[in-house]
């Protein structure tokens, strides 16, 4: 937590810039193109805090008075206290929030999409049957796939990368580790995996926020068996 209070508050100065009132980036050179990059991944991370107008101007007044040389209005030790706390406030009503809205995506994938919830809380749908074997957990697969939060949004996606990858069955999410073992090579399935058995309330920063659901499709496309000991 401290570390991310730390490294969030400078670089997302970047979003701001040094000099006083609003200004266009230029992004005509390629440093310039660096510290917006870098400033849009840590913005990124207090846009998950969801911000109220008067929070972001706040937000903003300080840093542009740190780099511009102003005096402190506030004691920023006493408050970096308090921004933890808040964090930890924040963190925690928006996990719930997500978890619950999972609940729901979960139920309704189950009763109206024809899914299957597991003992876990997993829930699964095979888009097409494989021929093969069903992978073991200590075996190696390799896969196509995309990865959703509940709205849609991509996060991350083999497909993009016009590339399958490969990786040991146990060394994932539990959600995977699980889900890929009720599908046989060659086949296609469908994975809904609550945040207990990805991420957990903390998430993935920036793209899956804490709590989160996350949506599957995943191919089959091989297994290498582990070796015998």
């Amino acid at each position: 937590m401290k570390k991310l209070f730390a490294l969030t508050l400078v670089s997302s100065a970047l979003l701001t810039g040094c000099m006083k009132g609003e200004q266009k980036a230029d992004l005509s050179k390629e440093e310039n193109k660096i510290f917006y990059a870098v400033g849009t991944m840590h913005g990124s991370r207090f846009k998950s805090l969801e911000m109220s107008p008067a929070e972001k101007t706040a937000f903003l007044a300080g840093i542009k008075d740190s780099l511009n040389g102003e005096k402190e209005k506030v004691n920023s030790q006493e408050y970096a206290m308090k921004f933890r706390e808040l964090l930890q406030k924040r963190t925690t009503q928006m996990a719930k929030g997500n978890k619950d809205k999972g609940g729901q995506f979960i139920e309704t994938f189950v009763s109206k999409e024809g899914g299957t919830k597991t003992a876990s809380g997993l829930a699964y749908k095979v888009l097409t049957e494989g021929k093969g074997e069903t992978p073991k957990a200590e075996d190696t697969v390799t896969v196509h796939y995309k990865g959703t939060l509940l709205d849609g949004t991509e996060f991350d996606s083999s497909y993009s990368r016009n590339k399958p990858t490969s990786f040991p069955l146990n060394r994932v999410i539990k959600g995977w580790t699980e889900g890929l073992q009720l599908v046989k090579k060659g086949g296609k399935i469908k994975l809904v995996i609550p945040s207990e058995l990805a991420y957990g309330d903390q998430g993935a920063p920036p793209k899956i926020p804490g709590g989160a659901t996350l949506v599957f499709e995943v191919e089959l496309i091989d297994i290498k068996k582990a070796d015998k000991k």
